[in-house]
């Protein structure tokens, strides 16, 4: 017989009943019935129940052992009595009669509960998280997250791609978030950078030769944490030659869907081939937000117009600067009280807004300062415009156009959420097409980038020599489920001459380029292929599939919101000897002074 099982903890049935076997495991929960002791062992596969009664030798060790202690049990299979039958479980027809136990491993007393799914403070289950990972949602999110890379993996491979590695000591990037850098001990003075990104040796592989790459890629970025960001993540790394943009669709949308589809639990899934495309600018005014969430059924329109001449003077006086005015409706609120539409205005001014305007209408009849100023004529011309009825109130998002947009698109999710109208088991993606190539810089006072500054501008040449700048679009694109962005792509500028002239337009000479990426500008002089992909994020797939508000939900080891990892102790202070063997030197920040800590302490910002 094996040293410590025959069978694993999921693995038992009826058909075994009489059959002698050894399990191996962790002590899940004790229940003591009276002189019989039940104890539920589980492993990785599942739960077995164990049972010890007077008679076996087993039971005084058992009773004495606390939960998650690692034992080792001998025993004989047994058929449960109808009454005791567990149908959720895959054992639940049979139970283990204990003959023998041995202990391989004590547990003292828990900082934190395995059984059950209490809610826990984050700190106490980043610090225990091999505790925490003994849970059942958080073992299951795990081993959901293997089965996804799995799955991208195969589908990635059956659509013709080759899977290669990049480098992870690379060089530092000036553009994007903040590098990770690790100091060289050969080259004194002289950084490695983690990659952000493998984009520039992805481009390369394209530039080999290589015609369809992707990665399961590890990126790190020093930016603040939140949600669904972490320092540390996983990407589906991919690139193609001679692709279009559409090319690219075609070949991520069957992997996307598919790997939602498998692992879906019943919730629908946009199928392959019917993924919306919808531009940049569509985006921000039909849903003020670049990442829609396409389950809120909730539009955005711009009505400026009807506030150009208005008894409403505010509007007026916003629109007559150069402001907009875009209303987000809210649907079959007569029966809402004065207090829901003034609570979406105190919500507004908590997130740092002007104040969110409102109209309501309750049988026809119009309430609220903006319809009794803009009088009731032109109100019910602005209904019909919009096709509201009678029993639909709306709210107003007014002031600068980024202003504007920001708050109808926070709006138009709040007001889906607080009238319950985000529609429920489903998955929706779409694609964010025709982004802006350059934007127009407020503090700069200058033309730049607007997102990616190597993607081919539409129109190439042509259109950077003979176009607006602020007019002109890029081939890139984002592709978004459920109001979370999974990825950015664009098909790339892989010839030196226009990406010279796009630099020129943002303020960057021949020589800033030739200086900053030189790998990449040097390899297009020697004959790159038209290519173009994108990466899409793991870590948030697996927490949407997981239905997880948390991206550290569906990471074995994340760390807390200020970056640390509490289990293993990082970042910690490096030794003298390392430091000197780096040839470096820790400059401790300024250390605050008496007044200064007295003063935030009477503001508040200690106890």
């Amino acid at each position: 017989m094996h040293a410590y099982r025959t069978h694993n903890c999921s693995a038992l049935s009826k058909k075994d009943v009489g059959e002698s076997v050894r399990l191996s495991g962790w002590v899940h929960r004790k229940r003591d019935h009276g002189g019989v002791l039940f104890v539920d062992l589980r492993d990785h596969y599942g739960m077995t129940q164990i049972v010890a009664d007077e008679d076996s030798p087993a039971l005084q060790t058992l009773d004495s052992l606390r939960v998650e202690s690692v034992i080792t049990i001998d025993g004989e299979v047994k058929a449960r009595n109808d009454a005791t039958i567990n149908p959720n479980l895959p054992t639940g027809e049979i139970e283990v009669f204990a003959r023998s136990v041995t202990v391989e491993s004590y547990a003292a007393e828990l900082p934190m509960p395995v059984a059950g799914e209490q809610e826990y403070p984050e700190d106490i289950r980043l610090k225990h998280r091999f505790l925490d990972l003994r849970r059942e949602t958080m073992h299951n999110n795990i081993m959901l997250r293997s089965k996804v890379i799995t799955s991208l993996r195969k589908r990635m491979e059956a659509q013709g791609f080759t899977e290669f590695q990049t480098p992870i000591l690379t060089a530092s990037s000036p553009e994007g978030a903040r590098d990770f850098l690790v100091p060289s001990r050969l080259q004194a003075g002289k950084f490695y950078a983690l990659p952000q990104a493998p984009q520039m040796f992805k481009q390369m592989l394209m530039v080999a030769g290589f015609d369809r790459y992707f990665q399961i890629a590890p990126c790190f970025r020093d930016e603040d944490l939140r949600a669904d960001r972490s320092l540390e993540f996983y990407q589906l790394d991919f690139e193609m030659s001679f692709v279009t943009q559409e090319d690219v669709f075609q070949a991520l949308e069957p992997v996307l869907a598919g790997c939602f589809e498998e692992f879906a639990d019943g919730k629908t899934v946009t199928p392959a081939g019917e993924f919306p495309r919808i531009p940049y600018r569509e985006a921000m005014l039909k849903y003020g937000s670049d990442k829609p969430d396409l389950r809120n059924p909730l539009i955005i329109t711009d009505v400026s117009k009807h506030f150009e001449q208005s008894g409403f003077g505010l509007f007026e006086k916003i629109v007559g600067s150069g402001g907009i005015v875009r209303v987000i409706p809210a649907p079959n609120t007569a029966d809402k009280s004065r207090k829901f539409f003034d609570d979406m205005n105190n919500w507004a001014r908590g997130e740092g807004f002007a104040g969110l305007g409102y109209v309501t209408r309750k049988g026809g009849e119009f309430g609220g300062p903006i319809a009794k100023n803009h009088g009731p004529d032109k109100m019910a011309a602005l209904y019909d415009e919009l096709g509201l009825g009678e029993n639909d109130g709306l709210f107003f998002a007014a002031g600068k156009e980024s202003e504007a947009v920001k708050l109808a698109g926070a709006a138009r999710t709040r007001v889906g959420q607080e009238l319950d109208l985000i529609e429920q088991g489903c998955f929706k993606f779409c694609w964010i097409v025709d982004f802006p190539m350059f934007e127009y810089d407020e503090e700069e006072k200058k033309v730049d980038f607007s997102h990616n500054p190597f993607s081919m501008p539409q129109g190439e040449m042509d259109a950077l020599e003979n176009q607006d700048p602020l007019d002109i679009l890029a081939w890139q694109y984002d592709i978004v489920c459920n109001g979370y962005e999974l990825s950015s792509g664009a098909i790339r500028n892989h010839r030196p001459d226009i990406m010279y002239k796009a630099f020129e337009i943002a303020g960057y000479g021949k020589e800033e380029v030739d200086a900053n990426f030189a790998g990449m500008i040097e390899a297009f002089k020697l004959g790159a292929p038209p290519h173009g992909g994108s990466a899409p994020g793991i870590d948030r797939i697996v927490m949407l599939l997981a239905d997880e508000p948390n991206i550290r939900e569906v990471i074995a080891f994340p760390m807390n919101q200020k970056g640390e990892d509490l289990m293993m102790g990082a970042p910690s202070v490096a030794s003298p000897r390392q430091l000197k063997e780096l040839h470096l030197r820790v400059v401790e920040p300024p250390k605050a002074t008496p007044a200064e800590k007295t003063a935030v302490d009477q503001a508040g910002g200690s106890k």
